[in-house]
């Protein structure tokens, strides 16, 4: 007996021999490149954070396989010139947009769901790719700075999936959501409490949504970079102590690049990931078989040695 096969990239229920087969594919188009080719063809993606660092470069993969893209972020300016990089990688028949949004925001991230939904008569793939960082001891942090991080990593990400997740299962179902998480996330990196915390949520939250969106034939992922040169990252690249203490917590020891990260989103966006769901995938160079950075002197300088000693 046939099973049903929810394509990840057609957003429709399709029938198929069994378990293993491959899912069907349209036929080649005159001139316009064969499935294989453009895999993405007719699929409509939001890329929250899409502004600039691994979310633009997010955003580009996606637009090289033949989605119609639209970056999302709180700078409008930053967003135009995005948009302006992005276009020599547009193929024939998608688009790319901006649209602005506070991801912290429920209304800003229903619309911009509702916007990226339009150029390809809805939505297939999202990445969720905005975030924020901190530096602090947790007996001295403000709350208002645990607060700032945590409703942009964490609460951003729900409501992208909440909102998204909605409308691909209003559209028929299927589809691939990825987050950007962290090897923060596993592992413990002192003095950068609400970051650690926002990822591992993250990360959970990725899990329980593949649970739960899976009979819709949805898949939900994460990919956890290490050290990326971005503007989030460029603070500990630039550090020749921190550097280098994150070097030597990398089997392969170097930095990361936004396409690193980027060609494993475009995998888990792709027809050679309509299997995997629920995982948490780790591009760091081997960073998480070993520790987390150190970062002390730095909540030393911003707080004090009684902060830090747990005097306050």
């Amino acid at each position: 007996m046939a099973e049903p096969n929810h394509s990840p990239f057609w957003g429709r229920t399709r029938a198929t021999g069994g378990p293993g087969s491959a899912p069907e594919r349209e036929a080649d188009d005159e001139g316009g490149g064969s499935p294989a080719d453009l895999p993405l063809a007719g699929l409509g993606a939001l890329v929250t954070g899409g502004g600039s660092g691994i979310g633009l470069a997010c955003a580009a993969a996606l637009l090289a396989d033949g989605a119609s893209v639209t970056i999302a972020g709180r700078s409008q300016e930053r967003l135009a010139g995005a948009a302006a990089q992005l276009e020599p990688h547009v193929r024939a028949g998608a688009t790319v947009t901006a649209v602005g949004c506070d991801v912290a925001e429920e209304a800003s991230v229903a619309a911009a769901v509702a916007r990226a939904a339009e150029p390809a008569g809805g939505l297939h793939l999202v990445v969720a790719s905005a975030g924020i960082g901190t530096v602090g001891p947790v007996v001295a942090l403000p709350l208002e700075e645990w607060r700032r991080v945590i409703d942009t990593n964490l609460t951003g990400a729900f409501l992208t999936f909440k909102h998204a997740g909605a409308a691909m299962v209003a559209g028929g179902g299927g589809g691939s959501m990825v987050a950007i998480s962290s090897i923060a996330s596993p592992l413990s990196h002192p003095f950068m409490a609400p970051y650690c915390v926002s990822k591992a949520g993250l990360d959970t939250l990725v899990r329980v949504t593949a649970d739960e969106l899976g009979r819709h034939g949805i898949r939900v992922n994460s990919v956890r970079p290490g050290l990326v040169k971005t503007e989030l990252g460029d603070h500990l690249i630039d550090d020749p102590a921190v550097l280098d203490d994150y070097l030597a917590q990398m089997p392969i020891s170097r930095t990361g690049t936004v396409e690193d990260v980027a060609g494993a989103v475009r995998y888990l966006c792709g027809p050679q990931a309509s299997w995997v769901t629920g995982q948490c995938l780790g591009v760091d160079g081997g960073h998480t078989l070993r520790r987390g950075p150190v970062v002390e002197h730095w909540a030393r300088a911003l707080y004090g040695d009684d902060a830090i000693d747990g005097r306050r």
